[in-house]
């Protein structure tokens, strides 16, 4: 009897993390998800037959009317590059990069895009353990690593139930293991899932749309030039606390000042 109320106790508590991890899941697939409709055929024709401004209007008008999606941004950027607008391309594929980091087609089609633009980036060199995480996180989505975390811990819990119940000292020391073994992935799958659903609540990266801006050291167009970035540039916002001017870094670390007209949030 001591072991089974043992094992109530640790299931008690590793179900409740499951559920939230489920609704989790259920969320993303909400503020995610599109339904295949006529008008989304409707955008896919156009582009085929080469009219992309309309399948542009189709495409956005079902984004706003319906949520995003990682397909229908990629599409987006599609239609935008085969119009040469390199920066409204980069824009879209680096949406659908963000809710998708896993698709090798958003992938493809962003590194492509980048090849149009002026400005050729130098990043700053990163520790192995930030590298091995961004590769780490860009092979699942996040519905992914939200499943991928519900089936680790759902494994830990028979594990740990096997454990609490087994008489046998073979059997307990094999599925301790395990347990804590699984226990492990589904703690670094929800990091992963945790990591990218706050990448996409908390937008910190833009795109430079303005053909060519110049950085300035203070927020006035009175401060000193720093240097110079043109359109399809990404850069990550520090600082937005001022109406008029933002505050960027650049991949390659260099900081200033550019007006928040000329970028536009990813």
């Amino acid at each position: 009897m001591k072991k089974i109320f043992a094992f109530i106790f640790v299931m008690v508590p590793l179900m409740a993390f499951a559920q939230e991890e489920s609704g989790m899941m259920s969320l993303v697939a909400d503020t995610t998800g599109v339904s295949r409709e006529y008008t989304l055929s409707d955008a896919d024709s156009a582009y085929i037959q080469g009219d992309y401004l309309t399948a542009i209007g189709i495409y956005e008008s079902i984004i706003e009317n319906q949520g995003v999606n990682a397909t229908l941004y990629m599409n987006l950027g599609n239609c935008w590059l085969k119009r040469d607008e390199v920066a409204k391309a980069i824009l879209n594929y680096e949406r659908a990069y963000l809710i998708d980091p896993s698709d090798p087609d958003i992938r493809f089609n962003l590194e492509l895009a980048r090849t149009k633009t002026v400005d050729k980036v130098n990043p700053v060199n990163q520790l192995f353990i930030v590298v091995w995480f961004k590769k780490m996180l860009s092979l699942l989505d996040v519905d992914g690593w939200a499943v991928l975390t519900v089936i680790m811990f759902a494994m830990a819990i028979i594990l740990t139930g096997i454990f609490l119940l087994s008489r046998k000292t073979g059997a307990r020391k094999i599925s301790f293991s395990f347990s804590a073994f699984f226990l492990l992935l589904s703690i670094l799958s929800f990091i992963f899932a945790t990591t990218q659903m706050g990448n996409i609540r908390n937008r910190d990266t833009a795109i430079i749309m303005s053909p060519s801006v110049t950085v300035k050291s203070t927020p006035s167009s009175g401060g000193t030039d720093l240097f110079i970035i043109h359109e399809g540039r990404k850069v990550k916002i520090l600082d937005s606390s001022m109406k008029e001017w933002v505050e960027i870094r650049l991949e390659d670390g260099n900081t200033g000042w550019v007006p928040v007209n000329v970028m536009e949030i990813i």
